[in-house]
C-alpha cells in the first residue's frame, strides 16, 4: 500500500469515527487539494449543516461530499423539486446533472438566492434530491468566453477528474527529505517590465510563479531552459501559480504543456477565464502579423483543463510542504498576491504580482494583512523616485476636462486601453460623469476584446469593489449596461460611421498601441486635428504607445503588401495620469509600511533598472530591511 493509500485509509477511519452511525462512507479520495467523501447518505450530511465544517476543521482539509449514484433522485424528478426549493427571483437559467460525480450545476442570474443564508438553500436541495449543488452565475452580458470555458470543462469532466486525482496524490505524497531551505530564482521581469517568471524551490517542491511575455519585444521570453528552470523537463515543476491574466504574466503558460507539463495551475476563477481569452487573442494577433505562434490553441485548452480555481483567503495545500493563499491585489479582475507558507512554520514568501494599494472605482485595494511574510517579492513598475501618480479625483477631473474640450470642438476622444482592467475602470468613470452631468452624454464605443472582457467582469461581481458589487447584486443597477456603451462589432465600416458622426469616445485595444483595432482608429482619426489620443495606462519602453507619448507624430502603418508607410498624426496626444492599475511610488511604500509584521527581505522586480533600484534603496533606508533589485537568473537562498 502506498503512503497516500495508507493516508486515505487512516482518514476514512477517522471520518467514520466522527460521523453518526446513520451515515455510511463508501470511498474517500483526494481530488486536487480537496478530500472527497462518497456516501449513500448525502441527505444526512445536509441535515446537519455543521457536520462538514467540523470534519474539515478536525482533519484540516478542504472537504467535498459526493453522493453515490444510488442515492440520487432521477434528474427529471430532481429538476422539479429543485425548482420548487429555489425562489423564483433567483432566475435559474439551467440545471445540468452529472451522475458520475452526483453534482448538479445550477446556473442562475442571482446565485446568492440559490445558495441561501449560510448555505441553507443548498442543503435543502441535497435533502430533497440527494444531488450536490454547484452554483454559477448567468452572465448579465452574454460571454462567449465564459460559455466556452464552462462547456469545455463539462466535456472534459471525466479527464479532469483523473487529473485531479493524480494531482491530489502528488500534493499529499510523503516528503522526500528532512532538509530545510527555500530558494527563489528569477527567470524574468527583473530590471525590466514583462516576461514575469520565478521559481520557488524547496528540497521537495518546485513551483513556477507566472510565465509571461515582454510587451513590444518579440522573442524575449523567460529563461525557462536554464538548469534552474525546465532544463530537466517541464514535469520537474510540481505546480504553477498564476497571479493574474495580463499577458506579461500569463502568455506563455500554455507553452509549458507543449514542453510536456501535466500539472496544476492555481489561480482565481476569473483569471482562468481571462487567461483563455487573452492567450487565444495572443495567438490570433501573432498569426495576423505573420509570426509563428509559440504554441497551438490546444495548449490553451490544456491550461484551462488543468486550472484549479482558488478563492481569495482559502488556504490550499499545493505540495507536501507548501500551502498557498491568494489575496486580492487590486490590479485587475481576479488578480492575486500569492502567499506561500512553507513547511510547518518554516518560512513564508509573498509574490505581489501587480498591485494597486488604494481603492479604485473598480476594485478594493490590495490586501497586505498576512500572518507572516519573511520575504516579499514586490513589483516596482512605478517604483522610481519621481513616480507619483495623480490622485484619483484629480485624474477624473482631468479626463472630464479633456473630454469636454474635445466635445466642444466637435472631435472624438480615442483612448487606447487594455481590454482587462483599465477599460472597465474608465467605463465606470465615464458612466458616473455622464449620469451626474459632469460631461455631456455621448456614445462610448468599445472595440477589440473590451466588450467580452466586460462581460466576464459582470459574471464575477464578487471580485469588484464593494459599492460596485452592491449596485449589481442588490440595487439591480449594473453600470456596465448603461445605454451609452456600444460594442463595435462590424469592423471598419462601423468605425468609419463613428468617424463621420457626432462627438464620441472610443476605447480600443491594444493599450500600448502594439497592434489590434487601435491601428484602424488611428487611420480614421489620426488626420483629424479636432480629435485627441488620450493615454490613461502604462506605456512600456519600446512600444509605439511610449513613442507617441514622447512626441512622435509619424506612425508606421502596414499597407497590406508587407511594406510599411507612415501616417502623419494631426490629432493631439495627451496623457492623463492616475488610472494605472499599478501602485505608484507612494502606494508601494505604503503597502510595505502598513504590513505587520514587515518582511525581513524584499526583492524589487517588474520595473526598469532605475525603478527597481530606487525602490530597493528607499525601502532599505526607510524600514531598515534587506532589499535587493535582482537581475534575471539570480538565485536567492533563504535559511
Amino acid at each position: 500500500m502506498s503512503s497516500v493509500e495508507q493516508q486515505l485509509a487512516e482518514l476514512e477511519a477517522e471520518i467514520v469515527e466522527e460521523l453518526p452511525p446513520s451515515i455510511t462512507i463508501t470511498d474517500v479520495r483526494y481530488e486536487g487539494p480537496e478530500l472527497v467523501i462518497y456516501t449513500p447518505n448525502p441527505k444526512e450530511f445536509a441535515r446537519d449543516g455543521d457536520l462538514i465544517r467540523t470534519l474539515a476543521g478536525k482533519l484540516r482539509k478542504r472537504i467535498t461530499v459526493r453522493p453515490d449514484p444510488d442515492a440520487l433522485t432521477p434528474p427529471e424528478q430532481a429538476r422539479e423539486r429543485i425548482n420548487s426549493v429555489i425562489p423564483d427571483d433567483a432566475a435559474v437559467t439551467d440545471l445540468d446533472f452529472h451522475r458520475d460525480t452526483g453534482e448538479v450545476v445550477i446556473e442562475a442570474a442571482k446565485p446568492g438566492m440559490v445558495i441561501g443564508r449560510h448555505g441553507r438553500t443548498l442543503r435543502e436541495i441535497t435533502k430533497e434530491v440527494g444531488w450536490t449543488p454547484e452554483v454559477v452565475r448567468t452572465p448579465p452580458i452574454e460571454s462567449s468566453t465564459v460559455s466556452n470555458v464552462r462547456d469545455f470543462l463539462k466535456q472534459e469532466r471525466e479527464d479532469r477528474r483523473d487529473i485531479l486525482e493524480r494531482i491530489g496524490r502528488q500534493i499529499h505524497r510523503e516528503q522526500l527529505t528532512d532538509e530545510e531551505w527555500v530558494r527563489i530564482t528569477t527567470l524574468g521581469c527583473c530590471r525590466e517590465v514583462g516576461r514575469a517568471a520565478f521559481i520557488l524551490s524547496t528540497p521537495d517542491t518546485r513551483i513556477l510563479i507566472d510565465c509571461g511575455d515582454k510587451p513590444g519585444a518579440e522573442g524575449e521570453v523567460p529563461y525557462l531552459q536554464v538548469p534552474e528552470g525546465l532544463a530537466s523537463g517541464a514535469n520537474s515543476i510540481h505546480a504553477v501559480v498564476l497571479t493574474h491574466a495580463h499577458l506579461d504574466h500569463s502568455a506563455l503558460i500554455p507553452l509549458l504543456f507543449k514542453y510536456g507539463y501535466d500539472g496544476p495551475i492555481y489561480t482565481t476563477e476569473p483569471t482562468r477565464d481571462l487567461m483563455g481569452l487573452l492567450q487565444l487573442d495572443y495567438l490570433d494577433v501573432a498569426a495576423k502579423e505573420g509570426r509563428t505562434p509559440p504554441y497551438e490553441s490546444e495548449m490553451v485548452r490544456d491550461a484551462i483543463k488543468h486550472a484549479i480555481p482558488v478563492d481569495y483567503g482559502d488556504v490550499t495545500d499545493i505540495a507536501p510542504d507548501v500551502k498557498l493563499t491568494l489575496h486580492n491585489a487590486g490590479h485587475i479582475l481576479g488578480s492575486a498576491i500569492a502567499h506561500f507558507h512553507i513547511g510547518s512554520g518554516l518560512y513564508n514568501v509573498a509574490f505581489s504580482g501587480d498591485i494597486h494599494y488604494e481603492d479604485t472605482r473598480l476594485f478594493n485595494g490590495a490586501v497586505n494583512d498576512f500572518p507572516r511574510v519573511e520575504c516579499l517579492v514586490l513589483e516596482s513598475t512605478y517604483g522610481g523616485r519621481n513616480d507619483y501618480q495623480t490622485e484619483q479625483e484629480e485624474a477624473e477631473r482631468d479626463l472630464y476636462d479633456v473630454i469636454q474640450r474635445t466635445y466642444d470642438q466637435g472631435g472624438k476622444v480615442l483612448i487606447p486601453a487594455f481590454a482587462v482592467g483599465r477599460s472597465q475602470e474608465i467605463m465606470l468613470v465615464l458612466e458616473e460623469g455622464m449620469r451626474t452631468g459632469q460631461i455631456p452624454t455621448m456614445p462610448v464605443h468599445l472595440d477589440g476584446m473590451i466588450w467580452e472582457a466586460t462581460a466576464i467582469h459582470t459574471t464575477y461581481p464578487e471580485y469588484l469593489r464593494d459599492d460596485v458589487r452592491n449596485r449589481i447584486l442588490h440595487d439591480d443597477e449594473n453600470p456596465f449596461l448603461a445605454e451609452q456603451f456600444n460594442h463595435i462589432d462590424e469592423g471598419d465600416d462601423e468605425r468609419q460611421a463613428v468617424t463621420d458622426g457626432d462627438p464620441a469616445i472610443i476605447l480600443s485595444t491594444s493599450g500600448m498601441v502594439t497592434g489590434g483595432p487601435i491601428m484602424s482608429w488611428l487611420r480614421h482619426l489620426g488626420p483629424d486635428p479636432d480629435s485627441k489620443l488620450v493615454f490613461v495606462g502604462y506605456q512600456a519602453a519600446g512600444t509605439l504607445g511610449r513613442r507617441l507619448q514622447s512626441g512622435w507624430d509619424k506612425i508606421p502603418m502596414g499597407n497590406g503588401s508587407g511594406r510599411a508607410n507612415q501616417l502623419e498624426l494631426e490629432m493631439s496626444v495627451e496623457t492623463v495620469d492616475g488610472f494605472s492599475g499599478h501602485a505608484d511610488r507612494r502606494g508601494l511604500e505604503n503597502f510595505v509600511r502598513t504590513m505587520n509584521p514587515r518582511p525581513e527581505k524584499v526583492l524589487c522586480v517588474h520595473g526598469d533598472e532605475s525603478s527597481t533600484q530606487d525602490l530597493s534603496s528607499a525601502l532599505y533606508h526607510e524600514f531598515n530591511m534587506r532589499t535587493f533589485a535582482p537581475k534575471n537568473l539570480e538565485t536567492f537562498r533563504f535559511l
